[in-house]
């Protein structure tokens, strides 16, 4: 079975305006809510890609039940713990530059904290979870560190998607999929990579602290995913980016679903890359039949063959 932890989510209020003028009333010509959250991204692409999943984390007040109604219609599990206070909405802008205003999130507390531990402390073996987006304020930045350790001792799968402190504490307890784009492993290096050639060295410390894959993208110049058999490279398809949010949260998706149909590690590496890019290039998250057409844009290699 796969979970998804989303311990920060959020009602996204998405607003599109022509043109925003500060200190001035503006009229939006169009307006969409949807529910926010890395966890909760992986867990509705899965479903677009024919796999169940069960979304877990921390909701509350009006916008924590428009979060979990809006997973479950289409037809997605939930098992959320409930805290006291709301949960955080995010406004996002669209008009001739693209801005954000992120809500506070809700406290959380020890017992909420115990309360979902002892969810994860459930699952066994094969089962997989995807620990995904920034920790709240109120919660330590090990978190997902110390729920890595738990978790593998009973045999799960555990994919890490964050960054800040929480990635850099996380590579210690040996996750078993890391997933960095080229700004996030700068930041666990401590040195500019801009670069496939400056990043290849740090990726593979990363497999080499017995992290089974780590796939790390390059937005345009593509992608690398390393193991401790293989240093693959894909390529980025053509299109117009449409929309930014969620493609990393695609990108997830799209690996552990090929996993969970016996792909090769090959085809989960292109499938990762056609779901994230197909997100891109789509209003919202994509479909199946787009991430299929992509697919036969995408050439995987070893990157010895690319002379790199």
């Amino acid at each position: 079975m796969i979970y998804t932890v989303t311990l920060n989510p959020a009602m996204d209020y998405h607003v599109t305006l022509d043109h925003l003028q500060l200190g001035e009333i503006n009229r939006a010509t169009a307006d969409q809510k949807s529910p926010g959250g890395k966890g909760i991204n992986v867990s509705r692409v899965l479903r677009r890609l024919g796999h169940q999943s069960t979304a877990l984390g921390f909701i509350g007040g009006f916008t924590g039940n428009y979060i979990r109604a809006s997973i479950e219609e289409e037809a997605i599990k939930t098992d959320f713990i409930e805290v006291e206070g709301d949960t955080r909405i995010n406004v996002k802008i669209k008009a001739d530059q693209e801005s954000e205003i992120n809500g506070v999130s809700p406290a959380i507390f020890d017992k909420h904290v115990k309360a979902l531990e002892k969810q994860l402390s459930q699952l066994k073996e094969g089962d997989t979870v995807v620990l995904a987006g920034s920790t709240p304020p109120t919660l330590p930045a090990s978190i997902y560190a110390k729920w890595t350790v738990m978790l593998k001792e009973h045999g799960v799968s555990v994919y890490v998607d964050t960054s800040g402190e929480a990635l850099r504490e996380v590579i210690s307890s040996k996750p078993t999929f890391l997933k960095p784009n080229h700004h996030e492993l700068s930041e666990i290096a401590g040195v500019e990579i801009e670069t496939i050639e400056q990043a290849i060295p740090h990726i593979k410390q990363l497999v080499g602290d017995e992290i089974d894959y780590v796939l790390v993208t390059f937005a345009g110049d593509g992608a690398v995913l390393a193991t401790k058999e293989q240093l693959l490279y894909a390529n980025a398809p053509k299109g117009t980016v449409r929309n930014s949010v969620g493609a990393g949260d695609s990108t997830v998706a799209g690996f552990i679903s090929a996993l969970a149909q016996d792909k090769s590690v090959e085809e989960a590496f292109k499938t990762a890359i056609a779901t994230g890019s197909a997100t891109a290039f789509s209003v919202g998250f994509a479909d199946k039949e787009a991430i299929d057409l992509l697919k036969n844009e995408i050439l995987v290699q070893p990157i010895k063959e690319r002379g790199k």
